[in-house]
């Protein structure tokens, strides 16, 4: 997994998803994610695919798997 940390206590990561193509595509994912323990802000970008999470630590990648099917989407990996 690709992950940098930007600040003491924090970790971003960038993952690729298929399949949004709008505002709610990037509302739905975004959501399902935020849900998960320690995400602190989550941003996706349908026009370019990718979503950008930033955790207290790394994330495994079933469980963003899981809230990415969850929405309905694609998870095709790190960036």
């Amino acid at each position: 997994m690709t992950a940098q940390t930007d600040t003491p206590g924090t970790v971003t990561a960038v993952y690729k998803v298929s399949g949004m193509s709008c505002g709610h595509c990037e509302g739905a994912v975004s959501g399902e994610i935020s849900e998960l323990p320690g995400v602190s802000s989550v941003k996706a970008v349908a026009s370019t695919g990718e979503v950008t999470v930033v955790s207290a630590a790394p994330l495994e990648e079933a469980a963003v798997r899981a809230a990415v099917d969850e929405a309905g989407f694609e998870l095709v990996g790190t960036i």
